[in-house]
Protein backbone atom coordinates (compact mmCIF):
# COMPACT_ATOMS: atom_id res chain seq x y z
CA UNK A 1 0.00 0.00 0.00
CA UNK A 2 1.46 3.51 -0.72
CA UNK A 3 1.19 5.95 1.81
CA UNK A 4 -2.20 8.41 1.82
CA UNK A 5 -2.58 11.59 3.16
CA UNK A 6 -5.52 13.52 4.88
CA UNK A 7 -5.97 17.44 5.54
CA UNK A 8 -3.32 16.77 8.61
CA UNK A 9 -2.12 13.21 8.54
CA UNK A 10 -0.05 10.50 6.61
CA UNK A 11 -1.13 7.31 6.46
CA UNK A 12 1.44 4.94 5.84
CA UNK A 13 3.24 1.50 6.81
CA UNK A 14 4.44 1.21 9.60
CA UNK A 15 8.47 1.33 9.92
CA UNK A 16 11.25 0.10 12.65
CA UNK A 17 11.71 3.46 14.30
CA UNK A 18 8.13 3.44 14.88
CA UNK A 19 8.68 1.39 17.74
CA UNK A 20 9.76 4.02 20.18
CA UNK A 21 5.91 5.91 19.77
CA UNK A 22 4.36 3.04 19.28
CA UNK A 23 5.63 1.15 22.61
CA UNK A 24 4.98 4.32 24.80
CA UNK A 25 1.00 4.02 23.24
CA UNK A 26 1.14 0.18 24.00
CA UNK A 27 2.39 0.79 27.27
CA UNK A 28 -0.32 3.67 28.16
CA UNK A 29 -2.80 1.89 30.43
CA UNK A 30 -5.54 4.54 29.60
CA UNK A 31 -5.01 3.60 25.84
CA UNK A 32 -4.99 0.12 26.06
CA UNK A 33 -8.17 -0.09 28.40
CA UNK A 34 -10.17 -0.72 25.91
CA UNK A 35 -8.01 -2.62 23.19
CA UNK A 36 -6.30 -5.52 25.08
CA UNK A 37 -7.39 -4.99 28.92
CA UNK A 38 -3.79 -4.40 29.62
CA UNK A 39 -0.70 -2.35 28.76
CA UNK A 40 1.82 -3.67 26.40
CA UNK A 41 5.90 -4.40 26.91
CA UNK A 42 8.17 -3.08 24.47
CA UNK A 43 8.61 -6.79 23.69
CA UNK A 44 4.92 -6.79 23.01
CA UNK A 45 4.16 -4.04 21.15
CA UNK A 46 7.00 -5.07 19.05
CA UNK A 47 5.64 -8.23 18.02
CA UNK A 48 1.60 -6.56 18.17
CA UNK A 49 3.20 -3.92 15.18
CA UNK A 50 4.72 -6.97 13.14
CA UNK A 51 0.99 -8.75 14.09
CA UNK A 52 -0.03 -5.47 12.01
CA UNK A 53 1.97 -5.93 9.53
CA UNK A 54 1.45 -9.18 8.39
CA UNK A 55 -2.23 -8.69 8.67
CA UNK A 56 -1.33 -6.62 5.14
CA UNK A 57 0.64 -9.69 3.97
CA UNK A 58 -1.88 -12.00 4.34
CA UNK A 59 -5.22 -9.62 3.52
CA UNK A 60 -3.84 -7.41 0.98
CA UNK A 61 -5.41 -4.40 3.84
CA UNK A 62 -4.77 -3.37 7.09
CA UNK A 63 -3.74 -0.78 10.05
CA UNK A 64 -1.88 2.16 8.79
CA UNK A 65 0.50 4.25 10.87
CA UNK A 66 -0.87 7.42 11.51
CA UNK A 67 1.68 10.52 11.47
CA UNK A 68 0.85 14.08 12.44
CA UNK A 69 1.99 15.67 8.55
CA UNK A 70 3.20 18.65 10.77
CA UNK A 71 5.53 17.40 13.07
CA UNK A 72 6.13 13.82 11.47
CA UNK A 73 5.30 12.37 14.61
CA UNK A 74 3.54 9.09 15.04
CA UNK A 75 0.08 9.78 16.66
CA UNK A 76 -1.32 6.16 16.40
CA UNK A 77 -2.70 3.45 14.03
CA UNK A 78 -5.83 3.31 11.80
CA UNK A 79 -7.44 1.55 8.98
CA UNK A 80 -9.41 -1.88 8.12
CA UNK A 81 -8.63 -4.95 10.06
CA UNK A 82 -10.27 -8.56 9.64
CA UNK A 83 -8.33 -11.20 12.01
CA UNK A 84 -9.35 -14.68 11.43
CA UNK A 85 -12.72 -14.68 13.29
CA UNK A 86 -13.47 -11.30 13.04
CA UNK A 87 -17.56 -10.70 12.70
CA UNK A 88 -16.61 -8.42 9.89
CA UNK A 89 -14.38 -5.99 8.24
CA UNK A 90 -13.62 -3.01 11.09
CA UNK A 91 -12.50 0.11 11.00
CA UNK A 92 -10.24 0.36 13.81
CA UNK A 93 -7.73 3.17 15.77
CA UNK A 94 -6.15 4.13 18.35
CA UNK A 95 -3.89 7.12 19.11
CA UNK A 96 -1.13 8.16 21.75
CA UNK A 97 -2.75 10.06 24.48
CA UNK A 98 -1.17 13.37 23.52
CA UNK A 99 -3.12 13.44 20.12
CA UNK A 100 -6.75 12.87 21.76
CA UNK A 101 -9.45 15.70 21.46
CA UNK A 102 -7.82 16.40 18.25
CA UNK A 103 -10.30 15.31 15.30
CA UNK A 104 -7.75 12.68 14.05
CA UNK A 105 -9.70 9.35 15.11
CA UNK A 106 -12.51 10.79 12.91
CA UNK A 107 -10.37 12.06 10.06
CA UNK A 108 -8.80 8.82 9.61
CA UNK A 109 -11.26 6.84 10.34
CA UNK A 110 -13.26 8.42 7.63
CA UNK A 111 -10.40 8.00 5.16
CA UNK A 112 -10.18 4.19 6.28
CA UNK A 113 -14.34 4.14 5.79
CA UNK A 114 -14.28 5.24 2.24
CA UNK A 115 -10.81 2.69 1.56
CA UNK A 116 -13.16 0.02 2.97
CA UNK A 117 -16.26 1.28 0.89
CA UNK A 118 -14.07 2.01 -2.52
CA UNK A 119 -11.42 0.16 -2.55
CA UNK A 120 -12.00 -2.88 -0.71
CA UNK A 121 -15.96 -3.16 -2.14
CA UNK A 122 -17.55 -3.36 1.28
CA UNK A 123 -21.01 -3.09 1.77
CA UNK A 124 -21.16 -2.76 5.28
CA UNK A 125 -17.96 -2.09 7.81
CA UNK A 126 -18.07 -2.18 11.58
CA UNK A 127 -16.23 -0.74 14.73
CA UNK A 128 -15.84 -3.20 17.64
CA UNK A 129 -16.06 -0.49 20.66
CA UNK A 130 -16.56 -1.60 24.61
CA UNK A 131 -19.38 -0.47 25.82
CA UNK A 132 -17.11 2.07 28.52
CA UNK A 133 -15.06 3.86 25.59
CA UNK A 134 -17.13 6.84 25.27
CA UNK A 135 -14.30 8.60 22.97
CA UNK A 136 -14.15 5.47 20.09
CA UNK A 137 -18.10 5.52 20.76
CA UNK A 138 -18.41 9.15 19.53
CA UNK A 139 -15.81 8.67 16.26
CA UNK A 140 -18.20 5.93 15.70
CA UNK A 141 -21.29 7.91 15.38
CA UNK A 142 -19.42 10.83 13.84
CA UNK A 143 -18.84 8.07 10.86
CA UNK A 144 -22.26 7.44 10.86
CA UNK A 145 -22.37 4.39 12.39
CA UNK A 146 -24.90 3.18 14.90
CA UNK A 147 -24.43 0.37 17.39
CA UNK A 148 -25.89 -3.01 15.59
CA UNK A 149 -25.44 -5.52 18.60
CA UNK A 150 -22.46 -7.26 20.68
CA UNK A 151 -19.70 -9.56 20.53
CA UNK A 152 -17.52 -11.64 22.60
CA UNK A 153 -13.86 -10.59 21.29
CA UNK A 154 -11.16 -12.16 22.64
CA UNK A 155 -12.76 -12.68 26.11
CA UNK A 156 -14.40 -9.16 26.22
CA UNK A 157 -17.36 -7.94 25.25
CA UNK A 158 -17.74 -5.48 22.38
CA UNK A 159 -20.38 -3.33 21.23
CA UNK A 160 -20.95 -3.95 17.24
CA UNK A 161 -21.01 -0.21 15.61
CA UNK A 162 -21.92 -0.52 11.64
CA UNK A 163 -22.84 1.18 8.68
CA UNK A 164 -23.82 0.63 5.18
CA UNK A 165 -22.42 1.28 2.30
CA UNK A 166 -24.16 4.28 1.26
CA UNK A 167 -26.30 4.61 -1.83
CA UNK A 168 -25.02 7.61 -3.52
CA UNK A 169 -21.40 9.02 -4.25
CA UNK A 170 -19.51 8.18 -0.41
CA UNK A 171 -17.28 12.05 -1.20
Amino acid sequence: MVTVATERLVLRMFRESDLDAYAQMCADPDVMRYISGAPMTRDEAWRNMALVLGHWQLRGFGLWAVEERATGLLAGRVGCWRPEGWPGLEVGWSLLRAFWGLGYATEAGRFALNHAFRELGQTHVVSLIAPENARSIRVARRLGMRREGEADLLGHTAWIYGVARPSTNIG
